[in-house]
């Protein structure tokens, strides 16, 4: 009966071990896989024609005339939005309006000016030109159509007045025959719901389809281009097509979201029709096409990470990584070596141990304000060094916080050397320090690496230690250790935590995670391989 109760407990043990196993990878699966998945679609999407725009114009890389004739056939597609939109505001806008009637008479005074000597005729024209804009202006301003009409009638009396042929007043007459037309099918009575809406509307075509063609570039590369993915492009159609109001349908309860298609808001308006052409005509305006980014990991970005790639990120991950394994490897194994071969049982050591466990369970933040306090703001000055964040300080305070696991590891991968190799090496007549760096270390150093491999994914990971003490969210690629620089954990934090526009890319974040991941699994598979060479090695093989 004990024997079967002992194997059908080693049974159990065995399959809850299984399952443990199992449970961990479908968990590792569930939290990676759809961060993966996510961050894949910064690399292959279908992009559209604003995403080669944005690739030639920002980083030189596409054929310069297959884009033009692309350019000319989105342009023609998108040409009949832009004049349904125009003739619109021919019939609503009236600072527009004024604007140019404005504009028109002051062509039209300095032409009078130069060509005019004086006199009473220059008088009269000038002042009956005045009267002209008046009327119009009042027009445009007017919602009373009894008076639209007889302002436009005064206006256009004066259409064949020779005083104005082949001068700048006769703009006052293609914008009153326009506004006649435009705003025969406008309630003008909700002049400023249209204006509103007109707003709304320009502002999402702009974000849909960039700057109109002929338009002067913005300085900010995030508003040159529009949706560069049509992912973007299938958000902003929705946001064009559907305006969503939130209302209270109940007293007292919660406000509910209401769509209300927006093109019953231009009924009967030169606008109506955009919104059915932008559904259909989508692929012939944005030109979709299959696209793999692989340079996601090589190119720089755009301020706000809008867009281009994290090839920066990477370079100054890999750079404060190598610091901080540089100086936690050495360290952390001369600690161990002086712990296991040198330091005896005594309470000096004890103290050390608890320190050393007491430093593996301290928050990564309180070793970003020691790097800052300690190597920034003490160290650096005393070494004659400008105390500012950097490369070096980030890779040394990362050091300081993986130092703790880097000793422990080490340490039981040096106990569990036999002692029988050391016994060996002393009978032979080698020294101490002989016996540990040519028996004892090299058969420790698969243990070494399994701690320098944990050490090696926490470091990448990181971002509250480089903080404060070398990383920023955007700057030049870092010239020297002195230098501050951009990482792949610094980058996603500043990206969640930062301004609204990586709200509208979230392919960028997840992007970026993607790639922190990828990296540390690169740097691990190296560090795994590399340990087994080295166990081999030693078995003989």
């Amino acid at each position: 009966m004990r024997m079967f109760l002992r194997i059908a407990a080693d049974k159990a043990f065995t399959w809850l071990t299984g399952c443990s196993v199992v449970i961990l990878c479908a968990v590792l699966v569930l939290v990676l896989g759809p961060m993966l998945l996510k961050g894949s679609r910064a690399v292959v999407f279908t992009g559209t024609i604003e995403f080669r725009k944005m690739q030639l114009s920002l980083y030189d890389r596409g054929d310069e005339a297959s884009l033009k004739a692309q350019r000319q056939q989105t342009d023609e597609a998108r040409r009949f939005i832009y004049d349904r939109i125009d003739a619109f505001k021919a019939g609503v806008d009236a600072e527009t309006l004024c604007g140019k009637a404005r504009e028109a008479y002051q062509k039209f005074s300095e032409t009078v000016s130069r060509d005019t000597a004086g006199g009473d005729q220059y008088i009269e024209t000038k002042s009956l030109a005045r009267e002209i804009r008046g009327k119009l202006e009042e027009a445009f301003r007017s919602s009373d159509r009894k008076v639209i009409d007889e302002n436009l009638a005064a206006v256009m009396k004066y259409k064949g007045d020779e005083r104005f042929a082949g001068q700048a007043v006769q703009e006052f007459f293609k914008l009153a025959e326009a506004y006649s037309a435009s705003s025969r099918g406008v309630d003008l009575g909700k002049r400023a719901d249209y204006a509103r809406e007109v707003a709304q509307v320009d502002s999402i075509l702009r974000k849909l389809l960039g700057p109109r063609p002929g338009e002067p570039l913005p300085a900010l590369a995030m508003e040159q281009f529009g949706a560069t993915r049509m992912d973007q492009v299938e958000k902003y159609l929705d946001e064009l097509l559907w305006e969503t109001t939130w209302e209270q349908k109940e007293a007292g309860k919660s406000l509910v979201a209401v769509r209300r298609a927006r093109a019953g808001e231009f009924t009967g308006t030169a606008m109506e029709p955009i919104f059915a052409y932008a559904r259909g005509k989508i692929p012939a305006m944005m030109q979709p096409q299959k696209t793999f980014y692989w340079q996601f990991f090589i190119d720089d970005s755009t301020p706000g990470h809008f867009f281009g790639g994290v090839g920066p990120e990477i370079l100054g991950t890999l750079l404060i990584t190598l610091i901080g394994m540089a100086f936690a490897l050495p360290l952390g194994v001369i600690s161990a070596a002086y712990l296991v071969e040198a330091g005896s049982e005594n309470i000096a050591v004890r103290v050390i141990r608890l320190c050393i466990n007491t430093l593996a369970g301290v928050p990564s933040i309180v070793f970003g304000l020691f790097g800052l306090a300690f190597f920034v703001l003490y160290l650096f000055p005393i070494l004659g060094l400008e105390p500012k964040a950097n490369m070096l300080a980030a890779g040394l305070t990362l050091a300081v916080l993986t130092l703790p696991v880097m000793i422990r590891a080490s340490e039981e991968a040096i106990r569990a050397v036999p002692q029988t190799y050391k016994e060996a090496s002393l009978a032979l007549g080698a020294g101490r320090f002989r016996t540990f760096v040519s028996v004892i270390l090299p058969a420790a150093m698969p243990g070494v690496l399994t701690g320098a491999i944990l050490s090696l994914s926490r470091i990448a990971g990181e971002t509250a230690p480089i903080l404060f003490t070398g990383a920023v969210a955007l700057g030049p690629i870092p010239r020297s250790l002195l230098d501050p620089t951009r990482t792949l954990s610094y980058g996603s934090y500043d990206m969640a935590v930062g301004d609204r526009i990586a709200m509208t890319v979230p392919h960028q974040q997840f992007g970026m995670v993607m790639t922190l991941v990828g990296l540390i699994l690169i740097l691990n598979g190296a560090a795994i391989v590399l340990r087994g060479r080295i166990f081999r090695k030693l078995r003989g093989h």
